[in-house]
């Protein structure tokens, strides 16, 4: 089993329209509602690839009860998304991106998410434990909902290797400049949280950067331009083989999951990355926020370049 911790989960909602244009009113053309948040994400498309995931959490309120009635109607396939989500007075925020049917880019609106109380947070702490023993591998992922402490990922991380479970840690700001110190087994900032944690614009030299911050391994995020791993066992860059355009939200979020999938299936390093990139550009290519293109990821796989590069002299 796979988990995935969202302590600030979503009801991803995705509005189609013929062309975005400012300061103009829209009529819809579509719309639909997913369970969100990044390790939803992770999870459901963990669940496409064959495997057993479960989401933890928090949800709350009229949005967490849609997102839960949502999570529990996600249809059946290889692999199974199993709802640990623990209950908030708060209501659970929503996620809004519009989607511009002409020229397939994407607005996002994100709402900031439900204050925790301490006590909510000792009964997450509790449920986390508990999956913990079952898992055989955990990412955090998201942002923090207000009335989180700052090093909450610091605390799971530890958690985590407390109980031999390979953790990957998935978000930025303070967070990661904690969570970081705890030694996580990954992480996955893009390149604009790279050079935040580390100060380098180089991905490269960023990535060794955070190994040396306590990160076992790092795998930065470079849009357009594929993957960078900077691991122990080497240093290799994945990239697709060509540009696509279209929808990014959920892209980083099914990389989380081909990563994951890949460790746990004890892939090396060059298909993990491969899976990763791969799903990750499909995900950009699929017209719904969350999900993938299952042709066309396929269809990548084997087309996704890897280049070695050379370990730090």
């Amino acid at each position: 089993m796979i988990l995935t911790v969202t302590l600030n989960t979503a009801l991803d909602l995705t509005y189609g329209v013929p062309a975005l244009v400012p300061h103009s009113s829209h009529r819809v053309t579509d719309l639909s509602e997913r369970p969100g948040g990044k390790g939803l994400n992770v999870a459901r498309v963990l669940a496409a690839l064959g495997h057993e995931s479960v989401v933890t959490g928090f949800a709350g309120g009229t949005t967490g009860a849609v997102l839960r009635e949502l999570l529990a109607a996600l249809p059946s396939g290889p692999g199974t998304v199993t709802d640990a989500l623990v209950p908030v007075a708060g209501n659970t925020r929503r996620t809004l991106a519009v989607a511009d049917r002409a020229t397939g880019d994407t607005t996002q609106f994100n709402e900031p998410g439900p204050h925790v109380t301490a006590d909510e947070w000792t009964a997450f702490l509790g449920s986390y434990g508990e999956l913990l023993a079952a898992a055989d591998a955990v990412a955090l992922c998201g942002s923090l909902p207000p009335g989180i402490h700052v090093g909450a990922y610091a605390e799971l991380v530890r958690l985590a290797r407390t109980a031999g479970v390979p953790v990957l840690l998935d978000t930025s700001g303070e967070p990661l400049r904690r969570g970081i110190a705890a030694r996580p087994d990954l992480i996955k900032p893009n390149a604009d949280e790279l050079a935040q944690l580390t100060g380098d614009r180089d991905p490269l030299r960023g990535s060794r950067d955070a190994r040396r911050r306590g990160a076992h391994g790092v795998i930065a995020s470079l849009g357009p331009d594929g993957m960078l791993a900077v691991t122990p066992d080497g240093n290799w860059q994945a990239s697709p083989p060509e540009p696509v355009k279209g929808n990014p939200t959920g892209a980083g979020d099914s990389a989380v999951a081909g990563l994951l999938s890949g460790l746990v299936e004890g892939l090396d390093w060059p298909d993990r990355l491969r899976r990763a990139v791969a799903l990750s550009t499909a995900t950009v290519l699929s017209p719904t926020a969350g999900d993938f293109d299952r042709a066309a990821y396929e269809e990548l796989l084997p087309r996704v370049g890897i280049e070695e590069h050379a370990p730090a002299a």
